[in-house]
């Protein structure tokens, strides 16, 4: 499974934690992020992570765009609740409910969908998004 990993600031020493937690299911995956979140969770995990620009940058449009495409399977950004006028997260909420890509906000939803990653529960993304090769 394809998995984009995105943390507005605030959040991103919790989604390095949350990553050291799930590393070993994480690792079986690939994993693409913005810049900065890529940086800290690959320093922390070793995991191998394609790095996007940052999110000022352009990197949650990159990541839109691999969504629009059917590339990514599950999409875990990190929202700070605090920030004001989140325009990136509404866009990629948006692209994700049109292709039917899990989306979590928060380290508790993004738990339940880890887990049931690694319980063969999202396994129906392979339909949707067969692997190539």
């Amino acid at each position: 499974m394809n998995i984009a990993l995105m943390a507005h600031d605030r959040k991103k020493e919790l989604m390095v934690q949350f990553c050291i937690a799930y590393c070993g299911i994480l690792a079986k995956h690939s994993i693409c992020a913005t810049n900065t979140t890529g940086r800290l969770v690959s320093e922390a995990t070793g995991l191998p992570i394609q790095l996007y620009l940052s999110c000022d940058q352009g990197g949650d449009q990159q990541i839109g765009a691999r969504i629009t495409y059917n590339e990514l399977d599950l999409v875990l950004f990190f929202e700070d609740p605090e920030e004001t006028a989140s325009t990136e997260v509404a866009m990629i909420s948006r692209l994700c409910d049109r292709m039917n890509v899990p989306f979590a906000t928060n380290v508790a939803t993004a738990e339940v969908l880890i887990r049931g990653l690694q319980d063969g529960l999202l396994d129906w993304r392979d339909i949707v998004n067969p692997k190539k090769g």
